[in-house]
């Protein structure tokens, strides 16, 4: 089957199949039968029900101040188009993202979506909190601490099941837990040794008590990614800033043959660059673009305009090929963007268009297209 077709089919189907009250534990073996290619494989790791994601980052008023109504419409159009796995943090407008993302959810059975959300950082209330540098915008009402000892994980995730209005939780990822967390730099090894020794046993204990289904890290860089995988049994990693059209040798180099062995998968967060593939100026998280991505771009919208082909859709379906790959979470913060990245994925892309960007060196000849 044309890969392309499969990934649509995908996306239809889980959707179909949740619609009609499908089970949790039916929907996890069917991403474990089939995989993206049509072939069948033998996954004993859960996965998110569906390909296509949602990240919550604008849920949490993430580079703008978004309404409720608008995320809530947000929302509305990506479950219309049959996205069903819904990703979130505390630490995302310290708190507002899990509400908005619960407000919405509250009426739809837990068996037909995904949730993943974070631990590594437990909010402290307070009413008005303003610290310079943050990303999230409007106001706050908590602050926050670091904390990956075994009670600090259990903490966040009782708390999140609260703000979200949920029982249990899909998958639990131990968040910033990376040299490129500008609170940690150098100490980042000695935060990695309280959550080795703490969170990742306890998240390992809340996944044989039935509290989450499996959990993994959410971080920017591959380093925390290959450590966790020799000291302890991530399910999952939510790898983000590493596999986008712009930039995506280490993860495919080092971290996916790795995480193959294992059986373990990889959501991909920030698969537009937070948007810079999509038209924002911006790259990833600041307003700086780098001179690599800038060049880069250039090329990359001169091969689509030949082509025909929305970049948006091509970047969305690369950050999906690989087999590895059991979910893509673009953000949206309205329900135009919301149905324009899940129609992405059901876009017909030439196979000439992927040729070209192989002969072109954009993309390396082994890179998985679709």
């Amino acid at each position: 089957m044309d890969r392309r077709n499969f990934i649509s089919q995908t996306l239809l189907l889980s959707a179909g199949l949740a619609m009609k009250g499908f089970s949790e534990s039916n929907s996890v073996s069917y991403h474990n039968k089939i995989n993206k290619m049509g072939n069948t494989i033998q996954s004993k790791r859960p996965r998110p029900l569906t390909l296509s994601g949602f990240g919550g980052v604008a849920l949490g008023n993430g580079f703008n101040e978004n309404s409720d109504s608008k995320c809530l419409e947000a929302m509305d159009a990506a479950w219309n188009a049959g996205v069903r796995y819904y990703d979130t943090s505390p630490w995302y407008g310290l708190g507002i993202s899990e509400r908005r993302m619960g407000l919405y959810l509250k009426d739809k059975k837990k068996e037909d979506y995904s949730i993943s959300t974070k631990i590594g950082r437990l909010l402290i209330p307070k009413d008005n909190y303003v610290q310079e540098g943050l990303m999230w915008k409007g106001q706050m009402n908590a602050s926050y601490k670091y904390d990956y000892t075994a009670a600090g994980a259990r903490k966040s995730v009782e708390e999140s099941l609260q703000r979200l209005g949920v029982g249990s939780l899909d998958f639990v990822f131990v968040h910033d837990l990376s040299p490129d967390n500008g609170d940690m730099g150098k100490d980042w090894l000695n935060y990695f040794e309280t959550a080795k020794n703490g969170a990742f046993k306890e998240l390992t204990r809340m996944r044989e008590e039935g509290i989450i289904k499996g959990w993994g890290l959410g971080v920017n860089t591959i380093e925390p990614i290959l450590k966790t995988i020799e000291v302890a049994d991530p399910d999952i990693f939510l790898s983000a800033c590493q596999y986008s059209l712009i930039h995506y040798e280490d993860d495919l180099n080092q971290v996916f043959p790795v995480v193959a062995e294992r059986d373990i998968s990889i959501v991909v967060g920030a698969p537009l660059c937070a948007g810079f593939l999509a038209g924002k100026d911006r790259y990833l998280y600041g307003k700086d673009i780098p001179e690599f991505a800038a060049k880069k771009l250039i090329a990359l919208k001169r091969v689509a305009e030949n082509h025909q082909v929305d970049l948006r859709s091509a970047a969305l379906q690369f950050s999906a090929a690989p087999e590895v790959v059991s979910a893509v979470i673009p953000g949206a913060s309205g329900p135009e963007q919301s149905a324009e990245n899940a129609e992405s994925f059901k876009k017909k892309i030439s196979p000439e268009f992927w040729e070209e960007l192989k002969h072109n060196k954009l993309i390396a000849e082994h890179s998985p297209v679709p």
